[in-house]
């Protein structure tokens, strides 16, 4: 650190999947961590080993209620992210999204600090472009089950760029494409944890579609960088800035490494796809290479070996019969 003084850095959803990762990095380069965290679809287990240093605090909050706290940077990360978590409760999700980037930004306002918005891949709605770039105003349904999050989502960039033109706040907007790792919530109906946990337990594969749909997979480390690549850059860099993996699979691709990885015997079963399922999700990342000069380092067998690994440890935690990881040549 140096001369350096630490920044207090405050991260909302700090101890959901995505969250921890960030706050555990915060720490690693010296800075002090307000994590907050209603634990909605996060748990205090995601922190636990974060909780001996005397650089971090974890507070149980609903962001869609004002916070009065002192940071000097702020990470609005608080939202369910996945299908299951944000449609249990769909006018919640709204108001995490939306209430909670009013009380955030509000916040960023009256202390004059940077704050960052964890947008998502998801305002581009099933796409009419591919890959999909930040200019592309997506084709999402405005009432449909996934709208919640969806428009909330839309909405809360809305926001976030009229603070920026009425108060000149200093802003960062990225926008993420599907992110996996260590910590993902078991239970969370992604397709990676969802792969993973059938293919340990034994289980068949269950593929809504017929497998055909593309989705571009990011390891939750490199995600990371890119957030505090993104948060220290000049406040003329506002984005929205597109994060995530360019290189492209199929589900039924990933179920068949999933399966090979394990070595499950598992077979692979389909079911009808979901309503407003996107048919394909490829982000372009030209800006985050020359703005940010990012790009994803690590490759989709190696970040499913680290989170099988993780899977492997949860269910054995629970005294499950449990599959070897074997490399796949």
């Amino acid at each position: 650190m140096g001369t350096k003084t630490a920044k207090r850095v405050l991260v909302t959803g700090g101890a959901g999947f995505l969250g921890s990762h960030l706050c555990e990095r915060l720490l690693e380069k010296g800075q002090e961590v307000l994590c907050v965290d209603n634990f909605f679809s996060s748990s205090r287990r995601n922190v636990a080993h974060l909780m001996s240093s005397a650089r971090f605090e974890l507070m149980r909050h609903d962001v869609t209620f004002p916070l009065y706290v002192e940071v000097d940077e702020i990470f609005n990360l608080a939202c369910p992210a996945s299908p299951v978590h944000y449609q249990f409760d769909p006018v919640q999700t709204t108001k995490t999204s939306v209430i909670g980037a009013i009380n955030m930004l509000g916040l960023a306002k009256r202390l004059k600090v940077k704050i960052l918005q964890a947008s998502t891949s998801e305002i581009y709605g099933d796409p009419e472009i591919h890959p999909q770039t930040e200019e592309y105003w997506g084709n999402v349904n405005p009432i449909g089950l996934r709208s919640c999050y969806d428009e909330a989502k839309r909405c809360s960039e809305t926001l976030f760029f009229d603070y920026r033109r009425q108060h000149n706040l200093a802003i960062k907007v990225v926008r993420i494409f599907n992110t996996y790792g260590p910590r993902m919530h078991p239970n969370d109906g992604r397709v990676v944890s969802n792969f993973i946990m059938q293919a340990l337990k034994g289980e068949d594969i269950t593929i809504y579609g017929d497998g055909s749909q593309s989705r571009s997979f990011c390891y939750v480390d490199d995600l990371v960088e890119a957030l505090l690549l993104m948060i220290e850059t000049s406040p003329d860099v506002t984005g929205p800035i597109n994060i995530g993996n360019p290189t492209e699979s199929t589900i039924l691709e990933l179920a068949e490494l999933v399966v090979a990885m394990t070595g499950a015997r598992s077979k692979i079963r389909f079911g009808p796809l979901p309503s407003d399922d996107p048919r394909q999700r490829q982000p372009d990342i030209f800006k985050a290479k020359t703005v940010l000069g990012w790009q994803p380092k690590t490759q989709l067998r190696e970040g499913l070996a680290k989170t099988i690994a993780y899977f492997d440890s949860i269910l054995s935690e629970g005294a499950r019969p449990l599959l070897a990881l074997r490399q796949v040549q």
